[in-house]
């Protein structure tokens, strides 16, 4: 029997192991995905007790990630949260807080903050990729001296990263198109390096005096920028340098005259590509200077040039990288069916003309029912149109079902469906196109407020009836107040207006979009309809309550803005947390901005059963300004 009981302290050795790794690092990583949707946590990798790896590449994540639970994972050596849609700052204590931490993907999000090492304690982080986001302020690399790779382009970094002369051990760096306007000199340090892409940039210096040894490099990409050529000015075919060396054996001395010769015809292709891609190039360059920055204006589409293929089925690749099929044979016998403008004719060709073959350049996000794309139909019809990637296994009658019922939802604060297209197990829903974007980008991203992500304090941008200045009074107290009540009223509606309520699920500033005139639009919900009146009607309760935080505050809606928020009203200290710009308004608003302030704890209290109902909380939001009309 003495085999049999060595056999059971094994197993119960084993089961503590798996379970603490359950009850320690499994509940911090969910409580740093607690604002995420879309997040399981069974995809995860438990090496002894502790979690080695976090790897959620394209799993369409959306929303906040709480960075401040992975302080205690001492053995994380894997981040990567690439090709989501995750937003907010990432905190400058992550870069030194961790002894282990080896690889670190981050890219194609919407993440921000500043790339600074503040402990100044040298980071463990060898692989580095946040491309594709929204990185400005200043990055500061000399505690990253174990780097190899280094990714930071589509950022809108502006000034080159300082301490490149610590990072001896780089071999792979990044920076294009990340509207760099320095000097290069300070990579002429970098001798380890074998990957160098500065391409689509404004940065200034000597080619190749103030470069790294050029012996060494296997790629190098400078074209568009304003480098001088061995001390002469450049012309603008000098401004296109690709180098991109293979791996080559020495030519026999019996074929030197035809190695030479095969190159010069090289020689001279390459020198004829590079005339046709400059000419191209200048073309796209005047169009880009037309704007400097645009919210998610619609493209006008050449239908005229556009051709679709007549066979299906059509296969179409997301910014992500995942894939959706229209399984039908002709894209013409998928007909849009329109509930505002039923005369008008459309079929699923038209939308693949309007969005380019749904291409990337018209996807606007990818968000947890799937991709969103922006088109503009026959009849200056300006739409967004959403893959309901969840509701594939739906057959049709139940979505036309459903797509009627939501159509018959209408209200002022309410994105109300346009319109449907089913393609064979796709289903494609239509929406009015909002030119301001949603209620986050304003806030946390816009220079009216909280620039989290970069400062665009000289940027201008533009809208369909022209270029708008940044104003304080577009995103003042008045304006969000309007805007809270707004999300009050069409939330209200959700739940009280009809027999049985209709639950949200999923409340967050990316789903509120802003009109023109900064009304409020929910979008995003009646894809279910829930019969439980209390369970459901009371967590949107609770997301209300976050976002009208997020308008009194100016902060992302962590659990710890939450949390601190709570905390001061408990302790009647509430003006410290309230956004400073909005201070300055006066007494008489900042007595309004701590009543609503109140309004929020209720809605965030703990438990269900003591948060109000949605015509509670629009009453009281209504009685800070009686004109306010009732839903």
């Amino acid at each position: 029997m003495k085999p049999f009981y060595i056999f059971l302290i094994l197993l119960t050795l084993f089961s503590s192991v798996q379970s603490s790794c359950k009850t320690k690092d499994q509940k911090l990583i969910s409580k740093a995905f607690k604002s995420v949707s879309g997040f399981n946590s069974s995809t995860l990798t438990c090496s002894e007790s502790h979690i080695t790896k976090i790897i959620l590449p394209s799993k369409n994540l959306t929303g906040t990630f709480s960075w401040g639970y992975l302080k205690n994972m001492s053995k994380l050596q894997i981040l990567d949260l690439s090709g989501n849609s995750l937003q907010g700052h990432v905190p400058t204590w992550f870069w030194s807080s961790f002894s282990s931490l080896l690889e670190v993907n981050l890219s194609r999000n919407k993440f921000g903050g500043r790339i600074n090492n503040t402990s100044f304690s040298i980071s463990t982080i060898q692989k580095l990729n946040l491309s594709h986001n929204r990185f400005s302020n200043i990055v500061q690399l000399s505690t990253f001296q174990n780097l190899k790779i280094l990714d930071l382009s589509h950022n809108n970094l502006r000034t080159l990263p300082l301490g490149f002369e610590n990072l001896t051990k780089l071999q792979h760096l990044d920076l294009s198109s990340c509207n760099l306007k320095d000097s290069i000199k300070p990579i002429s340090s970098l001798h380890s390096l074998h990957y160098l892409d500065l391409s689509n940039n404004s940065l200034t210096g000597n080619f190749p005096s103030d470069f790294p040894p050029l012996k060494n490099l296997k790629f190098l990409n400078i074209s568009n920028n304003n480098f001088i050529y061995n001390n002469k000015t450049p012309n603008q075919n000098q401004n296109q340098v690709i180098i991109h060396r293979k791996k080559q054996t020495k030519p026999k001395s019996k074929k030197l005259i035809l190695a030479i010769c095969s190159a010069l015809s090289t020689l001279v292709l390459a020198i004829i590509s590079i005339w046709v891609i400059l000419i191209i190039h200048k073309k796209m360059k005047q169009r880009s200077k037309m704007k400097k920055w645009a919210i998610s204006l619609p493209v006008m589409m050449n239908t005229m040039n556009t051709k679709v293929e007549k066979t299906g089925p059509f296969e179409f690749e997301t910014e992500s990288g995942s894939t959706w099929v229209a399984d039908v044979k002709e894209p013409t016998s998928a007909p849009v069916v329109m509930f505002e403008k039923p005369l008008m004719n459309f079929t699923f060709k038209d939308l693949i003309i309007a969005t380019s073959h749904f291409g990337k350049e018209s996807q606007l996000a990818e968000g947890r029912c799937g991709p969103v794309y922006r088109a503009v139909l026959p009849g200056e019809l300006h739409v967004a149109i959403k893959v309901l990637e969840h509701a594939r296994d739906v057959d049709y009658d139940d979505s036309v079902a459903m797509f009627v019922d939501l159509a018959k939802l209408k209200h002022p604060n309410l994105l109300t469906l346009s319109g449907y297209c089913i393609a064979g197990k796709e289903k494609l829903v239509l929406y009015e196109f909002m030119a301001n974007g949603d209620l986050g980008r304003w806030l946390h991203e816009l220079p009216t407020g909280d620039t989290n992500v970069e400062d665009w304090t000289d940027d201008t941008w533009e809208l369909q009836t022209g270029v708008v200045e940044a104003s304080p009074k577009m995103m003042g107290w008045l304006t969000r107040h309007r805007i809270a009540v707004g999300i009050a009223r069409g939330l209200a509606y959700l739940h009280h207006a009809s027999s049985k309520p209709i639950v949200h699920g999923h409340l967050v500033t990316s789903n509120i979009l802003l009109t023109d005139d900064f009304e409020p639009r929910i979008s995003d919900f009646g894809l279910q309809i829930n019969s439980s009146s209390n369970g459901g009607t009371k967590d949107d309760v609770y997301c209300f309550g976050v976002v009208l935080i997020e308008l009194l505050t100016g902060r992302v809606g962590t659990t710890e803005t939450i949390i601190v928020a709570r905390k001061a009203v408990k302790e009647e200290q509430h003006v410290r947390v309230l956004d400073e710009r909005l201070l300055l308004e006066g007494d008489s608003m900042v007595s309004e901005m701590v009543e609503s302030l109140i309004i929020a704890f209720l809605c965030t209290a703990e438990s269900p059963s003591k948060r109000p109902t949605m015509q509670q909380v629009l009453g009281l939001l209504k009685d800070i300004h009686p004109h306010e009309p009732s839903f």
